[in-house]
């Protein structure tokens, strides 16, 4: 199968002195190829704050001019949030069509999406993102996005009414009408936390930059210690390959269990209309009692990346939950691994001594409501034996006149259970 041939894109950006300038540079080129999109050309500007009209200066803008007519490319990316009147005056005086930081990575996101939740969810994003960008020349092209424009109830208003109005009309009714699904998947997604929560279960979620390995570290977990039903999680090496939060249990060889989620990947300046869309995806980090954050070790601008991530739990509202730092791919780089240091690891989540060493760290997060305790067990209750070698960690068993000796490693809610079984040494 021939693979999509690449649409050629100029990228833009404006050096105001801050330090991740080149690293969000990068970044943007790699958003774009993301996007099924390849750099022609890029062209940076060093200026103390953007030009309110134009984002570039007046130069600018006619250097850039001049390349998309000589190079014949239509579409210019910019590594910034725009306001409308800075798109509109950029594409008149480039004759080019302006994408902004935000809008593409709400088109990867359009495209990537799978699931009934997430297309809704990039929806309603794409939606609030164009609102306030209406204008008379993208009203038709915007009404045709939103599946809605040109009849119904809107073709018998006003005749003074004008097309940039009635597309203001009817996207707040697509936003209305999307939120209210929402809603509907969201209590639901609810629902089934509260159910798992019920299994008393202890919830670990991964979080992290897009990118960073988080798919593949969960497919090395649930292939060792998940269910052979469940399927593994999709894996490639690009930007936001998956937008779905998927959810394995995991049960550890002392029977330990627990949920296992993966979310979807972050980015420096994800646009706020992303991060609120996908708030109710992001609730299973939110009520995990444990996050991994995954980082790429072999990425040199790793820092900024965790401080990505840490800034957008922040904005979700995840601030107290307990953490450990999993440096992966350091197969990658010279680093002698696994290697662990209170509750950082460096890894390769290709490496069976890894998972084991992540597990170990997982354990003592997240297993320590459990006991240790000697049982006798009649031989008439038969069931109970049965019950912990199925769901505790049976340490040892002999067998003795007045039923079966255990020394189990449980749950403190089965200790209280079988308390009246237990015996001192």
């Amino acid at each position: 199968m021939e693979e999509t041939p690449r649409t050629p894109v100029i990228t833009i950006g404006l050096n105001a002195g801050q330090a991740t300038f080149g690293y969000s540079m990068t970044e943007l080129k790699n958003l774009v190829e993301a996007n099924n999109m390849t750099v022609a050309e890029e062209v940076q500007q060093s200026l103390p704050k953007p030009n309110p009209g134009t984002y570039f200066g007046t130069g600018k803008v006619e250097e850039l001019a001049t390349i998309v007519a000589d190079d014949g490319v239509d579409t210019i990316v910019v590594n910034d949030e725009l306001s409308p009147s800075q798109i509109r005056n950029l594409e008149a005086g480039t004759k080019a069509r302006i994408m902004d930081r935000t809008g593409l990575i709400l088109e990867i996101f359009a495209n990537r999406a799978q699931s009934r939740e997430a297309k809704l969810q990039v929806q309603l994003a794409m939606l609030q993102y164009q609102l306030p960008r209406l204008h008379t020349s993208a009203s038709q092209r915007l009404d045709q996005q939103t599946g809605s424009g040109g009849g119904g109830g809107f073709t018998n208003r006003g005749a003074g009414e004008s097309q940039t109005e009635m597309s203001r009309r009817t996207i707040q009714r697509s936003i209305n009408h999307v939120n209210h699904e929402l809603k509907e998947i969201n209590q639901a997604a609810a629902t089934q936390r509260q159910q798992r929560e019920r299994n008393e279960l202890p919830s670990v979620a991964l979080v992290g930059y897009t990118n960073a390995g988080k798919s593949t570290l969960m497919n090395a977990l649930v292939r060792e210690f998940g269910k052979s039903e469940e399927k593994q999680v999709f894996v490639k090496n690009m930007l936001f390959a998956t937008l779905d939060t998927s959810v394995r249990q995991l049960t550890f060889p002392d029977q330990k269990k627990m949920l296992l989620s993966d979310t979807v990947g972050f980015v420096s300046q994800l646009p706020t209309q992303l991060v609120k869309a996908f708030r109710s995806t992001l609730a299973e980090a939110a009520n995990a009692d444990l996050l991994i954050q995954v980082v790429d070790y072999a990425d040199p601008n790793k820092e900024s990346m965790m401080a990505t991530t840490e800034q957008t739990l922040q904005d979700i509202g995840v601030t107290d939950v307990p953490m450990i730092t999993v440096f992966n791919k350091a197969d990658l780089t010279e680093a002698h691994y696994p290697n662990r240091v209170g509750d950082q690891l460096i890894l390769s989540a290709k490496d069976p001594a890894s998972i084991d060493a992540l597990v170990t760290a997982i354990k003592e997060k997240v297993f320590h409501n459990y006991v240790t305790a000697n049982f006798l067990v009649p031989f008439a209750d038969g069931e109970v034996v049965a019950y912990m070698n199925d769901h505790a960690n049976v340490l040892d068993t002999n067998y003795e006149a007045e039923g079966t000796a255990l020394k189990v490693e449980l749950q403190e809610a089965d200790f209280d259970r079988f308390k009246k079984y237990v015996v001192t040494e």
